[in-house]
């Protein structure tokens, strides 16, 4: 008997009646032991009308699959019936908040410290990568221990000793290093509230980032950077135009995680009194005792911002894999729409359209075949398939 595998799935087989159709090529023969074998060209005509298109498929049994599934059904709808009949959770109050003034500045706030201190912690960060790589003994010790210090230092520390900068420095001034200054200011005029949060978050997170750059460049073959020499390119231009879009497929999902920690880190700021998200609310809350639903607030605000940065994240890795693979993955547009395309092609009986993958295209034939796993019973004859 004559079995044909599906390239989309290894557990699904395309079994044909027995003996009806000649074994097409490459296709793997199972001896069948329960029934004798026919005489050559004995072909019965209704065998002989059979074409292997017209064939069905049925998906292969998964009911594991079906008991987790129903599981978690029923725990995601235990959840969300006591998110909803829970009147403690005081769902008006939180949409009141959610637009309220005072909250919408501190969310600016949040905002405008995450995207400085990213700037600022990831090209310093690439700056300190380099440095730890390059044969200089001095600018790799220097790199290394920038990263060894604030590493160590907790970042609720750097913000206070930041913002107590100026009993150490009352003044700052530049000029030439160890001779006369052109300009002084006051260190408090400067460093504010919010200069502070910026220097401790920032070059707190330039130690992180400086590993996650250096890891990344290292990933790199090393392969790239001889064929790059070899070519006479400047190191310079190696770098940019070689070793960093390739590093970047390994850099880009560490750092947005680290972004996304910044985000949530940015609440840490609340020592200095900066109105940023998490002090706001905890302003609000203090003052009309609605601790739980303001702090579902914050909480919805936070799951907003890091889900625009997943997406992000998604469309970045899905460009600087134009060098890695041959089919980039599809966006979770494209997904949604093959999977109405394959719904409405199973629900009308229609071919699938000619434009969606292999991977759709199977599940759009899913009804229209027979599909046994490898080794199970021939359900016509009983026999071993």
């Amino acid at each position: 008997m004559s079995t044909l595998s599906l390239p989309q799935d290894e557990s699904r087989q395309l079994v044909p009646p027995p003996g009806s159709l000649p074994d097409p090529p490459g296709v793997t023969v199972a001896a069948d032991t329960t029934t004798s074998a026919r005489p050559a060209g004995d072909v019965t005509p209704a065998d002989a009308t059979t074409r292997w298109e017209d064939l069905k498929v049925v998906p292969a049994r998964h009911p594991g699959r079906w008991v987790a599934t129903a599981f978690v059904a029923v725990l995601l709808a235990m959840v969300i019936s006591s998110l909803v009949t829970n009147p403690k959770w005081e769902w008006t109050i939180v949409a009141q908040y959610l637009t309220w003034p005072s909250v919408l500045n501190g969310l600016w706030g949040t905002i405008r410290l995450t995207a400085v201190a990213a700037v600022i912690g990831f090209g310093l960060g690439t700056v300190l990568a380099l440095m730890r790589l390059s044969r200089s003994p001095l600018l790799q010790a220097v790199s290394s221990a920038y990263t060894w210090v604030f590493r160590s230092v907790p970042l609720i520390l750097q913000l206070l000793l930041w913002y107590n900068l100026a009993y150490l420095y009352p003044t700052l001034s530049l000029g030439i290093p160890f001779g006369p200054g052109f300009l002084e200011f006051g260190t408090l005029d400067v460093i504010d509230k919010f200069g502070a949060a910026i220097l401790g978050l920032g070059l707190s997170q330039a130690a992180y980032s400086s590993e996650i750059v250096r890891a990344g460049i290292l990933s790199v073959d090393q392969g790239q950077h001889e064929a790059a020499a070899s070519l006479g390119i400047p190191r310079s231009r190696q770098t940019l135009r070689i070793v960093l879009p390739q590093a970047m497929r390994t850099i880009v999902p560490t750092s947005v995680n680290e972004i996304i920690g910044l985000v949530k880190g940015t609440s840490v700021v609340y020592v200095l009194a900066y109105g940023e998200l998490f002090y706001t609310i905890g302003v609000i809350y203090g003052r009309n005792q609605r601790v739980v639903p303001l702090l579902m607030v914050a909480a919805i605000w936070y799951l907003i911002i890091t889900t625009v940065l997943t997406i992000a994240q998604y469309y970045v890795e899905r460009h600087y894999a134009k060098g890695a693979v041959r089919t980039l993955p599809p966006t979770p547009v494209q997904r949604v729409r093959w999977t109405l395309q394959v719904a409405w092609s199973r629900i009308t009986g229609r071919p699938a359209p000619a434009h969606l993958p292999p991977a759709y295209a199977a599940r759009a034939a899913v009804g229209r075949g027979h599909l046994l796993r490898t080794g199970t019973t021939d359900r016509r004859t009983g026999g071993a398939a």
